[in-house]
């Protein structure tokens, strides 16, 4: 497995984020992913690849899948809260101010020139906070997803993006759930780009992928599977449905299998199953794993039962697809135990994958 690590990453330090109504201290941190890189060190997996894809190219794939203005405006958001006042130096940025859909009479279309209305007009919460290096840390996490993909279109096996912030939540034109670009819908439609006929994404974070979900809806070319806990009770809340199935042209290529709080591995993986059924069903042709591990009992946000030893198993049932495959790095709050988790899950890839 090649990987791809983001340098970037500690751009990104969010001070505070709202958290069931009140401010805490961020769980999206800079040590999860240095407890993952740790891990794969530890075990001698290999050295990590230099970025192929070129800033130029990064810029292209994110806006195969993202809307311009909504990029341009994370691209100099941190500019624009600064200029507002001095002392925003030393605040991040959180949205306080939301449209409600158009059918309560709310209005997007319209030009706003106030900081704060522009900024919930592109979040759908306040617990992603943005400050003065999330733009670069992003951007090189869609690098690493470019180059992760491009790896796999070149003939490699599999490839992991080693990247934070995370990216699932965020959709096209919208920033939520730490995410602010999609990793895996980039990587996904990097593959498209490069030859792969029907592109499978697998989501196995506790969160529903809603922003990955909202890319492909209308698409029959992209599958999204997502395993998770119960939007009724779990955050997204809003999308996540099982009777989500897509629509227009991808009438059918999304599938979701939410779960109650207190699931327990042997039936999240009898879910997996049932999902990949599905999926090869569709006969994909690659494959993208938004591998989060916040499913792990210990999880300060989530609500799912598995131990360190099941993600060895979800590695090795995900290796059985025989599927070109990358994998980019999502969710994961037990910040001592992601590092275990998340490489149980590619060294049981790596130890069971054939292609077929």
């Amino acid at each position: 497995m090649q990987l791809f690590v983001n340098h970037q990453h500690t751009q990104h330090q969010g001070r505070q984020e709202m958290f069931r109504g009140r401010l805490v201290d961020c769980h999206e941190v800079p040590a999860r992913l240095d407890h993952v890189a740790a891990e794969w060190e530890r075990r001698q997996l290999g050295a990590a690849r230099a970025l192929s894809a070129s800033l130029d190219d990064t810029h292209a794939a994110i806006a195969r899948v993202h809307n311009g203005a909504y990029v341009e405006f994370v691209r100099t958001a941190w500019d624009q809260w600064v200029a507002l006042h001095p002392d925003n130096a030393q605040r991040d940025a959180l949205p306080s101010v939301w449209p409600l859909p158009s059918r309560h009479g709310f209005r997007t279309d319209a030009p706003l020139h106030n900081f704060a209305a522009r900024l919930g007009q592109y979040a759908f919460d306040a617990g992603t906070p943005l400050m003065q290096g999330s733009w670069a840390a992003a951007e090189e996490g869609a690098r690493c997803a470019v180059s992760a993909a491009m790896a796999v279109a070149a003939g490699a096996p599999s490839a992991f993006a080693l990247t934070r912030p995370p990216g699932h939540h965020a959709g096209p034109d919208y920033m939520g759930g730490y995410c602010f670009l999609n990793n895996a819908a980039i990587a996904a439609q990097r593959l498209r780009d490069q030859g792969f006929s029907r592109v499978a994404v697998v989501d196995v974070d506790y969160h529903h992928g809603n922003g990955t979900q909202t890319i492909f809806y209308e698409r029959g070319d992209v599958f999204t599977l997502s395993i998770h806990g119960d939007p009724r009770t779990e955050y997204p809340f809003f999308l996540g449905h099982a009777d989500e199935a897509g629509a227009a042209d991808g009438a059918g290529s999304n599938l979701n299998l939410p779960l109650p709080r207190g699931t327990t591995f042997g039936t999240w993986h009898a879910a997996l199953q049932t999902g990949l059924e599905r999926v090869m069903a569709w006969a994909p042709t690659a494959l993208v794993v938004p591998l989060g591990v916040d499913t792990f009992a210990g999880d300060p946000i989530s609500g799912f039962g598995l131990q360190s030893p099941d993600y060895l198993r979800l590695g090795q049932t995900l290796a059985d697809l025989g599927l070109p495959t990358v994998f980019t790095f999502e969710g994961g709050y037990a910040v001592a135990e992601v590092g275990v988790n998340a490489v149980n899950v590619l060294q049981g890839f790596m130890q069971h994958h054939r292609l077929g």
